[in-house]
């Protein structure tokens, strides 16, 4: 809603990989936890077949329950306020020695350049703030402040205290042991077995199994969402949106399944691997939302919202996100380049999709060149690229206007000119009374009709009142998608939210 189609696709592209990411990073370390229990379970394979059993539960319809989540995110904070008492007792028992001792371990570089890379490398241990967001239109009123909140506080307290915890109780030229850095234990396992606990390691082994799980599922129904809504956009393939009978749309999970198993096989399961791609798909999405933001409020100063953001705040935010980004690259080149390899060829799909018209009338130079020699022949492909570059123009698009000047009017046809992929823009205006009708706007019209012979611009006056209801009833008469339908920004007087007008999009 406030840059170009192409631009949103790139932001599109990064989520899918952080999706991807996700899904293969936590199905991985839930696997690594289970394997310290169990030493002959083949992890990779392991891994393979649990994102296996969620793609299938994802098809058949079960999606996430929040009466199960709450219980998952229950018995992770209480497993977790658990090791941090029994930790806590470790160190009183034990003594700070370890602790001093690491903080007076020597470092390579400069203190501050140490600092820099921590903070890069710990942006890892924030996640989960992007996956709120990817649903914030399917929550209700004023649940998305309480789910950053609740986030907020979770990693002000848990984070900091399991870090001095970890260097309170391990040595730091312990950490690359097999207790810590193999799949024959984990860290926070380890932490449990150092404060005498067996049943503890054993239970956060259990714990660490359930959340990630958690998060593959996640990792499905968010993808699916977003892969949907990039297709009913034309920015993937039609196809994508075949449904079974469940009406599931499994071939988007499916191909999700096959792209988490490739990056899988490429890193070869190595989770540092899979974290350092995870890191930067994460921050770069978390840096897109903080320039979404800049531009919402430098193009949608009007639009009416319930909470904004000050911009020292963005700024801030847009800041420190970068830094950790440029950290983390810098510290793992090699992880960037499986990163690129994912992230080129989707944003190659995506832009063949949005020029496919460009592409197409090449196609059509092409044929027509060969066909001076070999008209009999290639005529038909010729017309067959016609035909079908006239049925992708085809789709009309609408945009309701309540009667404005001939700028903005011809400011959206520029836009539908530039960003859609068709030569049919419906005009509409929704007045209670057609003598309300502008009395100019007929004739404004008609003026642009001439300016863009290229362009058929139809005017149509809908007795009514403007909303969410109307938009369904226009959306079912004349078989357009809510998202083909667009509007100038509207001010306080709307009375609906954006999301409840069921996909209009902003395009002045």
């Amino acid at each position: 809603n406030t840059t170009s189609k192409f631009r949103a696709s790139i932001a599109a592209c990064l989520t899918i990989l952080s999706y991807m990411a996700t899904a293969v990073i936590s199905a991985s370390v839930a696997m690594h936890y289970v394997h310290s229990l169990w030493d002959k379970l083949p992890i990779i394979e392991a891994t393979i077949g649990l994102l296996a059993v969620f793609m299938v539960l994802t098809i058949i319809g079960i999606s996430e329950s929040s009466r199960v989540a709450i219980a998952i995110f229950l018995t992770h904070l209480i497993t977790l306020a658990i090791l941090m008492v029994a930790g806590l007792v470790y160190v009183l028992v034990h003594g700070p020695g370890t602790l001093v001792g690491n903080f007076h371990a020597p470092v390579s570089g400069s203190m501050l350049t140490v600092l820099y890379f921590g903070f890069a490398a710990a942006m890892l241990g924030v996640s989960g703030f992007e996956s709120s967001a990817n649903f914030v239109e399917e929550q209700a009123e004023g649940v998305f402040p309480k789910t950053l909140r609740n986030m907020w506080i979770a990693v002000t307290i848990i984070n900091p205290c399991i870090a001095l915890l970890a260097l309170s109780m391990i040595d730091l030229t312990h950490m690359q042991t097999p207790h810590v850095d193999e799949p024959d234990g984990e860290l926070l396992a380890h932490m449990g077995d150092l404060a005498g606990c067996r049943w503890l390691s054993t239970l956060v082994v259990i714990d660490a199994a359930l959340v990630l799980s958690g998060a593959v599922l996640t990792s499905y129904v968010g993808v699916n969402g977003l892969v949907r809504r990039l297709t009913l956009d034309r920015c993937l393939p039609q196809f994508l949106l075949k449904t079974n009978r469940r009406g599931t749309t499994h071939r988007i999970l499916i191909g999700f399944f096959l792209l988490t198993i490739s990056i899988l096989l490429i890193t070869k399961g190595e989770l540092k691997a899979l974290a350092g791609v995870y890191a930067l798909s994460f921050l770069a999405v978390m840096g897109l939302f903080a320039v979404g933001n800049i531009l919402l409020k430098v193009k949608r100063a009007r639009l009416p919202r319930p909470t904004r953001a000050r911009w020292p705040a963005v700024i801030v935010a847009t800041g420190a996100v970068t830094a950790g980004l440029v950290g983390n690259a810098v510290m793992n080149p090699q992880y960037l380049r499986v990163f690129l390899q994912y992230f080129i060829p989707s944003m190659l799909v995506i832009a063949i999709m949005l020029g496919r018209i460009a592409i197409l009338k090449g196609c059509l130079f092409i044929v027509r060149a060969i066909t001076a020699s070999l008209y009999e022949i290639m005529g038909g492909i010729a017309q067959s690229i016609r035909r079908r570059i006239e049925q992708i123009n085809a789709q009309q698009v609408v945009f309701f206007t309540r009667g404005d000047n001939v700028a903005n009017l011809n400011n959206a046809v520029l836009y539908v000119q530039r960003n859609e992929t068709t030569n049919r823009v419906k005009v509409v205006t929704v007045v209670p009374d057609k003598k309300d009708v502008p009395d100019r706007l007929a004739e404004d019209l008609k003026f642009l009709n001439e300016a863009y012979p290229h362009i058929e611009i139809e005017f149509v006056e809908v007795e009514g009142k403007f909303g969410p209801k109307l938009i369904a009833e226009l959306s079912e008469k004349w078989q357009i998608p809510a998202n083909l339908m667009f509007m100038g920004s509207p001010g306080s007087h709307l009375g609906y939210d954006l999301a409840e007008l069921g996909g209009v999009r902003l395009i002045i």
